[in-house]
């Protein structure tokens, strides 16, 4: 396994409320460990609202006594959403905040898939494919067939989302389990990304480059070079490269 994480606060914000968490070893009885978070909220509160809600994820998942992946995310997740309304309700300047959250663990063939918000997993492969649901406005209108999904990018309510930790008490969280294969590549990453790049052209910067590292900065030079407007986050995951490759 190969990757690599980075976040850019973009060309349009003071603050990066993106947040990446990785691990290739074990975390608690997870193998593995990916995650990002886009925080929401006024002053410094979506930075606060990522960043606690991922290290309070760490700690929950280490401690969980459940062997299920599907079950230690979801039950991390609720804590940490319970965890992150309390900090709020502590605050008042904290009122209010939240953030989407994207986790992916790799155990054997097999990736499973924790989303709350807009933030996105894709695999790669000779196409893309979008693992994960956004829940968003702009994600609902077009499921409703009220608009197109060319015309979502551009919509004004396109940074509006349904589901959020840190939104309620009560969440709603998608999980998915997916079989790789050999060539996959895993690409989890904000909104800050997928606003700036469509679909197409993330597969192509993600064919062309070599490596994780690689992948990843030219993602984000991308996104900085189409306008920035977002922080961006990107983290990428090669499970079954080898050291060696045969030509």
């Amino acid at each position: 396994m190969k990757t690599f994480s980075i976040t850019d606060v973009g060309q349009k914000r003071n603050m990066n409320q993106d947040y990446v968490y990785t691990s290739e070893n074990p975390v608690g009885n997870l193998p593995n460990l990916f995650v990002v978070a886009d925080g929401m909220g006024g002053h410094n509160a979506g930075d606060f609202a990522s960043k606690y809600t991922v290290k309070q994820l760490i700690k929950l998942i280490e401690s969980s006594e459940e062997t299920n992946p599907i079950k230690i995310m979801r039950q991390s997740i609720e804590l940490a959403n319970m965890q992150l309304l309390q900090k709020a309700n502590e605050n008042s300047e904290l009122m209010g905040m939240g953030t989407t959250l994207v986790v992916a663990t790799i155990v054997k063939e097999y990736i499973y898939i924790a989303n709350i918000g807009d933030s996105r997993l894709y695999i790669i492969n000779s196409g893309i494919r979008q693992i994960t649901k956004d829940h968003s406005l702009v994600e609902e209108m077009i499921r409703l067939g009220e608009i197109e999904r060319e015309d979502a990018k551009n919509h004004p309510d396109k940074n509006i989302i349904t589901r959020a930790i840190g939104a309620a008490e009560e969440i709603s969280v998608d999980f998915f389990e997916m079989k790789l294969e050999k060539e996959d590549t895993i690409l989890m990453c904000s909104d800050g990304l997928t606003n700036m790049i469509d679909d197409n052209e993330i597969c192509q910067i993600i064919k062309n480059q070599k490596t994780p590292e690689q992948k990843a900065q030219k993602l984000v030079e991308t996104a900085n070079k189409n306008g920035g407007k977002d922080n961006i986050a990107v983290i990428i995951i090669e499970p079954y490269v080898s050291e060696v490759k045969i030509c």
